[in-house]
């Protein structure tokens, strides 16, 4: 068996596929790594896609969308290899992308998940971040993720201010996210129960709880579309980010410091729910409600909160990202 499984997930992404697989296939060194397809439930015709364009290619067919973080579960417990890499549909990988991951995770032992630097897939050929994970992920006093290369919605153009910085970060993108599949199975895999958005933050927060670290490799560059699945402004991306960032902190964080911690994320959501409303809004405002009362709701399933927390010691989680960004103007990592 090679050491490494590519594994695309794709739902209703027959277009996805026929744009970025042929990149995938083309630039994955076919000596270590398998690229797979992870079908979840599609009912276009991606299924007929596969078979007819691309029938080297492994697929994996579900009977229903697991959403990300069930899918992937799914595909990697029916797969097996060393190394995983959870792939977007909607990313272009130029040749030799993944040789850089590979190489630094077999000489790294002590890290347990990578990601490589990732830029926006652009047709004028400009070189900027991509928001989902940029230069490598961050997490700020209050739970806010933020980027090198991207804090809020600014993001920075890519000249080689970050390479050759393969440092230790606190998440790392799931839009092309290394891991070692035995430690992402120790640790539980994506929770399921967040469907899909910073679910690879949370796994992150958990691998590092284990002990390993989360690295960027910048000798490693992808370049990704975003917004395949849902775009940004849609209230049910809206609904999980919110729900989620309250599940992430609840779980993480020790009971105490997240019971403080969430006072002032509620305070703050709030302002993001008026603020919401100011610009008329109407279906992100109502998306924040729902987020906070599910939270309510929901949260009792967590029960195992961890006795240490990494926002007190982890590099630039001491930061207050909302007021750098609002009130200091510094938008810029």
């Amino acid at each position: 068996m090679k050491p490494v499984a590519v594994i695309i997930l794709n739902w209703n992404g027959a277009k996805l596929l026929r744009k970025y697989l042929p990149t995938v296939l083309a630039g994955t060194n076919a000596d270590i790594a398998d690229v797979i397809v992870a079908d979840n439930g599609s009912t276009d015709d991606s299924i007929a896609v596969l078979e007819q364009e691309f029938p080297q290619v492994k697929v994996l067919r579900f009977e229903k969308n697991y959403g990300f973080a069930g899918g992937y579960n799914k595909a990697i417990n029916l797969t097996g290899y060393r190394y995983t890499v959870l792939l977007n549909s909607d990313v272009r990988t130029p040749e030799g992308w993944l040789e850089p991951m590979y190489d630094y995770m077999e000489n790294n032992p002590g890290v347990g998940a990578v990601q490589p630097k990732l830029l926006h897939d652009r047709d004028d050929g400009k070189r900027m971040f991509e928001y989902a994970g940029a230069a490598g992920g961050f997490i700020d006093k209050h739970g806010y993720p933020y980027c090198r290369g991207r804090v809020f919605e600014a993001v920075e153009d890519d000249h080689g201010q970050y390479d050759g910085q393969d440092i230790d970060i606190f998440w790392a993108t799931g839009a092309c996210l290394m891991v070692r599949t035995e430690l992402y199975e120790k640790v539980g895999g994506l929770d399921e129960d967040f469907f899909a958005h910073m679910e690879e933050i949370d796994l992150c927060w958990r691998i590092h709880l284990s002990g390993n670290d989360v690295h960027i490799v910048t000798a490693s560059e992808v370049f990704h579309l975003g917004g395949g699945s849902l775009p940004q402004g849609n209230p049910r991306k809206t609904y999980l980010n919110f729900r989620n960032s309250l599940f992430l902190l609840y779980k993480n964080l020790p009971l105490k410091d997240g019971k403080r911690m969430l006072i002032v994320r509620r305070l703050y959501d709030t302002l993001a729910f008026f603020m919401a409303l100011a610009k008329f809004h109407w279906g992100d405002a109502r998306a924040i409600i729902k987020a906070h009362n599910d939270y309510r709701r929901d949260k009792g399933r967590y029960k195992c909160q961890p006795q240490e927390n990494l926002l007190k010691t982890f590099p630039g989680a001491k930061r207050n990202i909302v007021v750098d960004y609002y009130l200091r103007g510094k938008k810029i990592f």
